[in-house]
């Protein structure tokens, strides 16, 4: 933060001379070191390891594990000319499956989440924390005191140093960051709209192969009610959606698995040969252009792999990485050769692979349980679009939404009403306006490749950053990586035009949403900056303020860490009253999956004691809530209190020569009366405001009378408490200056404009109460 303008100002007040310390709107670096390693991780036991693993296979693998259903079909719409091709698919199927989600995402990528929360705004967020990439500069020393806030360090002319200061050299590199990041979260979005349609639709469509005579207008019908339903409980969360779809999903892969099995013993053992990459060779070789269309249908056997590192905020990586090698991946493979088994057999039966594969005593048994599985593989998509949303509500990029915590017991498992609804629409939109699985599957395979190339770019750089590798690994990881996605990609983006533009409109419309409404966000936060008061001007006007102090106590919110921000002397200029006591309070969210409450607040005086002004810095992470008002307001004025009982007790013990020091009877009792209940508030640095013309006289102190002086301002602090709390907030509104161009108007006057009219206020965020609430307009052209 630049504090230069409020450095080396000189305020003359009643004939005295007080000399504004350099540190008055510095990061509150001493309060944040104090606190640092207070905070100790919970450590999660065996057993609650193997519990969430189990629920991560209702929430988590659904998707992937429904897969069976439709990728033999999509990648063969035209139907099977050569039994050899099912050897040639399977043995893709087979790599595909052990090369993205085995060996990149499981073993690599879910290693590169940040403190457990996965996705690519957590990738981010962990690269912001190594190099200055964040677009809104509002980060300041004492945030990286954090006990969250790890990072590793750099040998000067390293690899990873030279990367760094390459990309804090260009302004640009963050745009593209930034956008490389909007992305993929935008593609994920558009997989979980796509994912509920193809799933529901291909476990629906079964009974046209127990029963025939049932029309398409009808599985249609079953599958909108079924999506429905779907979303409509989703307001229960996940932790109890978990426990419900585990079973269901566990018994669905022990069913596919022994299926698969039947299968491959009754019809034809030899498709296990497709181990061999040598069938890979071949099948592009007889089938050329043919056999390369024909990856956009092998690509959809993984997908649900990008919804497995984005829900990485709802379970440990270890109950994931357990799940996966124990229970999905084997039971996977299994399904596949059962399936290409049957069809060397049954070349004919291509549509309704899988129903026409299962034996017929247990049929309808299976037809039921894949329902209920597809149900559940929707649930994969729609908890990572949640998780996404919440972390680019925190970091700026999505336009205020109501965000319900729905365990409490695991703070990052969420719920966005007003996502959960628009999503349900596009995807009834999608399955009734496409009816037929190989579109959906185009556009589905589109998003989920998309993703996929977004994660690899950012590996890079965790790698180069935050793991340190050697460029070497770096180099393999990306060949590897980019030669796997980049065929799929060449394959997927022929069938644009069918069905594939689907999740291009999707994500272009949430892109722009997102883009403009971090553009208005970083151009509000500049207004602050540059805008905001000197704080030696508010010194200057004396303990008064110059201005009628009247009972009560204001909080003025701002997302200023330091300075004094124009609303407030907007508002003093145009009303010269303001409450007796004053507490700047900044909320910010910093690139950091969680602050603990024993870190969340600092506060400093402003001033001298006469001022009654204070600062409160509330830092949050993306995952974490902004509590309730009155909880807020509660521990905010808990350390407040704690704050100026450790304040006295430094003024009378902090200088020998001048100020006798405590005997140690009532050292202990004041050091006894610091701390608050919980142990979360700041331990204060001295005043920022010292007297330098000429030093008070030495005083002896005596227990009362430093019981007196400190009594007196808690009692004035709680006589203005019991008077009313006010919540000031800023209402700045933008506009485009006259000689704009189109964009910048269309952006800012527009369509900023109206996302700011639809979206939660402020004052709903933070949980204010109306009849305490004071808004301060403000118009700003840009």
């Amino acid at each position: 933060m630049a504090t230069s303008n409020t450095t080396d100002e000189n305020c003359h007040r009643n004939g005295r001379i007080w000399s504004l310390d350099q540190k008055i709107d510095e990061p509150m670096d001493e309060e944040a070191r104090r606190l640092r390693n207070m905070y100790t991780e919970k450590k999660i036991s065996v057993v609650m390891i193997v519990q969430l693993a189990f629920k991560s296979l209702g929430v988590v693998y659904g998707d992937l594990g429904t897969s069976p259903l439709y990728v033999f079909y999509n990648t063969f719409p035209e139907g099977i000319r050569d039994p050899e091709d099912i050897i040639g698919a399977l043995s893709l199927i087979i790599y595909s499956l052990t090369l993205i989600p085995l060996l990149k995402y499981v073993l690599i990528v879910c290693r590169a989440n940040d403190n457990g929360q996965g996705g690519t705004f957590a990738i981010y967020s962990l690269l912001c924390r190594h190099a200055k990439l964040r677009t809104i500069p509002n980060q300041d020393q004492s945030d990286e005191q954090l006990t969250t806030y790890s990072r590793t360090t750099f040998h000067e002319q390293s690899f990873a140093d030279r990367t760094k200061r390459w990309l804090e050299g260009h302004a640009f590199m963050r745009n593209i960051m930034l956008i490389l990041v909007l992305v993929g979260s935008c593609m994920v979005i558009g997989d979980g709209i796509l994912t509920p349609a193809i799933s529901v639709l291909s476990a629906v469509g079964g009974i046209n192969v127990g029963q025939s005579r049932i029309s398409e207008e009808i599985v249609v019908l079953v599958a909108v009610l079924i999506i429905v339903m779907l979303f409509s409980v989703q307001h229960y969360g996940i932790d109890k959606v978990g426990w419900l779809f585990a079973p269901v999903v566990l018994l669905w892969f022990l069913l596919i698995g022994g299926i698969g099995m039947y299968n491959i013993w009754k019809y034809d053992s030899s498709v296990l040969k497709a181990f061999s990459p040598v069938y890979i060779y071949r099948y592009f070789k007889r089938g050329k252009k043919e056999s390369w269309t024909s990856l956009g249908g092998i690509m959809l056997s993984i997908t649900g792999t990008e919804a497995l590192f984005a829900d990485l905020s709802h379970f440990p990586v270890s109950s994931i990485q357990l799940a996966f090698t124990v229970i999905v991946f084997p039971c996977l493979l299994l399904a596949y050769s059962g399936q290409a088994a049957y069809l060397m057999k049954h070349t004919d039966d291509i549509f309704g692979a899988f129903y026409h594969s299962i034996p017929d005593r247990i049929y309808w048994p299976v037809f039921i349980v894949a329902t209920v599985a597809a149900v559940v593989a929707s649930q994969a998509t729609i908890s990572a679009t949640f998780s996404l949303i919440k972390q680019a509500l925190a970091l700026g990029c999505f336009p205020r939404v109501q965000v319900v915590h729905t365990s409490k017991k695991f703070l990052n498992q969420v719920y966005i009403p007003d996502i959960n609804w628009i999503l349900m629409i596009l995807c009834i939109v999608v399955t009734a306006g496409f009816k037929e699985q190989s579109q959906i599957g185009n556009a589905s395979g589109t998003a989920v490749i998309v993703v996929m190339l977004v994660t690899t770019f950012l590996m890079i750089l965790v790698m180069i950053l935050v793991w340190h590798c050697h460029w070497i690994l770096v180099f393999l990881f990306t060949a590897l990586s980019l030669m796997v996605e980049c065929t799929y990609f060449s394959a997927v983006i022929l069938k644009v035009n069918q069905g594939g533009w689907v999740p291009l409109v999707i994500s272009v419309v949430f892109f722009a949403i997102m883009y403009i409404w971090h553009y208005g966000t970083l151009r509000r936060y500049e207004i602050e900056m540059h805008s905001k008061v000197s704080m030696a001007w508010l010194i200057g006007l004396g303990p008064s303020l110059g201005l009628v102090r009247v009972p009560g106590i204001g909080l003025v919110y701002t997302e200023l860490a330091s300075g004094v921000p124009r609303i407030f002397s907007h508002f003093i200029t145009n009303l010269p009253a303001i409450h007796s006591v004053v507490v700047f309070v900044c909320v910010k969210y910093l690139p950091v999956y969680t602050v603990p409450e024993e870190e969340r607040f600092l506060i400093k005086r402003i001033g001298t004691k006469e001022f009654h002004m204070f600062r409160c810095v509330a830092r949050y992470g993306y995952k974490d809530l902004h509590r309730k008002d009155y909880e807020f307001e509660k521990k905010l004025f808990e350390c407040l209190t704690t704050f100026v009982r450790l304040d006295s007790l430094m003024d009378v013990g902090s200088d020998s020569d001048e100020y006798s020091l405590p005997d140690h009877e009532d050292r202990e009792t004041s050091v006894d009366e610091q701390f608050c209940d919980d142990g979360n508030c700041s331990i204060p640095s001295m005043d920022s405001i010292v007297q330098v013309s000429s030093p008070p006289p030495k005083h002896q102190f005596s227990h009362r009378g430093r019981r007196e002086i400190k009594i007196d301002e808690l009692k004035f602090i709680n006589e203005c408490r019991d008077s009313g709390v006010v919540h000031i907030l800023g209402n700045t509104v933008m506009r485009a200056r006259r000689d704009s161009n189109f964009c910048k108007k269309l952006a800012l006057d527009y369509i900023y404009a109206f996302l700011k009219k639809i979206c939660r206020e402020n004052s709903a965020m933070f949980n204010v109460p109306h009849e305490s609430l004071l808004n301060v307009g403000q118009v700003f052209y840009v």
